[in-house]
């Protein structure tokens, strides 16, 4: 082991420090990452603890009541798979059997299944793809290999791949949120406003690929193995915790420590817990959970999930494996190259298989096959199970549960759960450092920072008139028309803070409509909810405004567009001092997003749980007879939509025309009145 290895074993014990890592540049990622640390290192505290068997059940109780809570649990659904075949391939010593089944009703998962020519009973493996767009073809190295040393190995397409496409448009003839990783970020959202995480789904449609192997004569049910790569890998490991009929466990290029991982290469949606790391967790936990089951964990040496992160994994396992005297069921192997499964990491799959669900009888060795199309090895007829009868969407099981759960809650709730995401009023003023100021025709402009909280700073800029005595307020939260609006507001005699409440730095540029899903999806594992965040910044802009001599405290108004309007309404549902409000072009439901399997930018809006009870007209209401103005509602595709009465329409949209400016003007003058 080298001495960095040895460090972080140590490190795991509690021994001595991690080794250090560059500086984080991004400050909200800093800010978060500070927080994961300290839980990650209360837990450790705790796993060092752990020095007997009867220790280790009693934790692998509570961690797994503590996955399953946080997934919203498992479906509780045990009806027929209604599996059947569509198609074989003869190939050269095995065969390829085209299979479909039920995950559940009408949720439709489309699975090869490589199983050696010969009659028999064999052992199993359940092998799930990463994010490639074709999903089952990926795996057909391994599996036809599997066949042919004499396992029966299914590969099946996970949601948003292969021929589960979830947005697929027939103008683009493609995927319109652009390919899975998008699509399962979607899904992700959308399931935690309703308190569950969309993993639950990948796991059952795992656990349903079990049951149908399981199904099969030619299966020895006793034998059976799991294994995958990157977001197959993730579910893999998943898998592998929590159905304890998989009797070896080899998850690749995703077992890391987040010690390492949170500030890196955070996974995504369906590859996450909820809330998992300030419920104590870390990946080690889902190797531990099914100690002791031997587990074979890889990794290769270029990949973004790194190999000391994938130690610190084993090195834990391996001392909790040593509790149960099967240190020799759990390895860490690092193979060649970048993300991937290179020949050496697959013959060691192939190894540790055969070692572990053969008693060690076979060849290990890659026999070279024929690889087929993702065409020649379509399930479907048309390649989309959409087009089956009754087929379902991910969106739509999601919407279901909603249905199931949802206990509409009082007022008096909503001001509790508000006061919970600590989206609260009356915060000392914060103390502004200004960078630098300008004047201009009546009025004074200011460039300042405060600070939000211990780690967050604010840019803003402050709009100062020069006329004497208290004046009106305005707080503008920054968007594409907020600098044209604070002058006006300034010339107007109103005192204008323009704030952009916290951000990331380092936003996902590569994929359409997801927003700044990898913010809130690193938030959400530390427990702490960007959207109430971002209220409780524009909440210390309303104290720095309001402590100003200058100031009118008793009139403040406040303006949002798009999805910060859903923090600002957040904000002025708790605070009374925002006298008014006016929202633009931000949708009138988060419910509304649940109906359809593309959103823009709603993970900025999430309030994980929050739909379980309430939705953004309850905010209004929590406001009472104080005034929301909303100005062209938008869908959460960011399209004006007709909403019905009660909103404001323009009568012509447009961001540089003369027109638009003077509809801007005319809804300001309304919301300064």
């Amino acid at each position: 082991m080298t001495r960095v290895s040895s460090l972080m074993a140590a490190a795991l014990l509690g021994f001595v420090p991690l080794p250090a890592q560059g500086p984080i540049q991004d400050p909200l990622l800093r800010w978060m990452d500070s927080i994961a640390q300290k839980q990650l290192q209360a837990r450790e505290d705790a796993i060092a603890q752990i020095r007997t068997v009867e220790a280790a059940e009693r934790r692998k109780q509570a961690v797994r009541g503590k996955i399953l809570e946080a997934l919203g649990g498992l479906p509780e659904y045990s009806g027929p798979l209604r599996a059947h075949t569509t198609g074989r391939i003869q190939a050269e010593g095995y065969v390829i059997e085209k299979v479909i089944y039920e995950s559940l009703p009408g949720y439709y998962v489309t699975a090869d299944v490589y199983r050696p020519s010969r009659p028999g009973r064999y052992p199993a493996v359940l092998l799930q793809a990463g994010h490639t767009q074709e999903g089952k073809a990926e795996p057909q190295l391994l599996a036809a290999n599997l066949a042919l040393k004499g396992f029966v190995a299914l590969a099946f397409d996970p949601a948003g791949q292969g021929e589960r496409e979830q947005t697929y448009d027939p103008l683009l003839k493609a995927p319109a949120a652009g390919w899975s990783v998008p699509e399962h970020i979607h899904a992700g959202a959308q399931d935690s406003l309703i308190g569950e995480g969309v993993a639950r789904y990948f796991i059952w449609d795992a656990k349903r690929s079990i049951d149908y192997l399981v199904s099969r004569p030619d299966v020895d049910p006793a034998h059976l193995g799991a294994a995958g790569c990157s977001g197959g890998g993730a579910l893999t490991t998943f898998i592998g915790a929590l159905d304890s009929r998989l009797k070896a466990v080899i998850p690749a290029c995703f077992p890391n420590s987040y010690r390492l991982l949170f500030a890196g290469s955070d996974p995504h949606s369906e590859m996450t817990v909820p809330r998992q790391i300030a419920l104590g967790l870390d990946t080690a936990d889902f190797v531990e959970l099914s100690a002791p089951t031997p587990w074979l964990i890889q990794a290769t040496e270029q990949d973004y999930f790194t190999p000391p992160g994938a130690r610190m994994v084993y090195e834990e396992a391996r001392r909790w494996y040593r509790l149960y005297g099967a240190e020799d069921k759990i390895a860490f192997f690092v193979g060649p190259g970048p993300h991937g499964t290179p020949l050496v990491s697959r013959e060691a799959v192939y190894r540790w298989l055969i070692r572990w669900l053969k008693d060690g009888q076979g060849d290990f060795h890659e026999q070279p096959v024929k690889l087929y199309t993702n065409h020649d090895l379509l399930v479907t007829r048309t390649g989309r199970v959409e087009d089956e009868p009754g087929s379902r969407k991910l969106y739509q099981l999601i919407l279901d549960s909603l249905h199931a759960k949802r206990k509409p809650g009082t007022l008096e709730g909503l001001a509790a759960e508000l006061r919970r995401l600590q989206i609260s009023p009356g915060g000392s003023a914060p103390a502004a450092a200004v960078r630098e100021q300008s004047e201009a025709g009546g009025w004074r402009r200011q460039h300042i920072r405060f600070e939000s909280e211990p780690g967050i700073e604010i840019d803003a800029r402050l709009y100062i008139p020069s006329s004497p005595g208290r004046k009106p307020a305005v707080l503008l939260v920054a968007g594409k028309r907020s600098g044209f609006l604070a002058e006006q507001c300034a010339r107007a005699g109103r005192m204008v803070l323009e704030m952009e409440p916290r951000q990331s730095l380092t936003p996902d540029l590569r994929r359409p409509y997801v927003g700044d899903w990898e913010a809130n999806t690193r938030a959400d594992q530390i427990g702490v909810c960007l959207a109430a965040a971002r209220a409780r910044d524009i909440l210390r802009g309303v104290d720095l405004l309001c402590a100003r001599g200058d100031v009118d405290a008793a009139s403040v108004r406040a303006a949002a567009q798009g999805v910060k309007g859903v923090w600002l309404l957040l904000a002025a549902a708790a605070d009374s001092r925002i006298r008014k409000v006016w929202l633009d072009q931000t949708p009138p439901s988060l419910l509304d997003a649940l109906k359809d399997p593309l959103n823009n930018n709603f993970s900025d809006a999430v309030i994980p749980g929050f739909g379980l009870h309430w939705d953004l007209p309850d905010l209004v209401k929590l406001m009472g007879s104080r005034k929301v103005l909303w100005t062209d509602p938008a869908n959460w595709m960011g399209h004006v939509a007709w909403q019905g009465t009660g909103f404001q329409y323009r009568w012509v949209l447009g961001d540089l025309t003369d027109r638009s400016d003077a509809q801007d003007l005319a809804y300001a003058k309304e919301l300064m009145n």
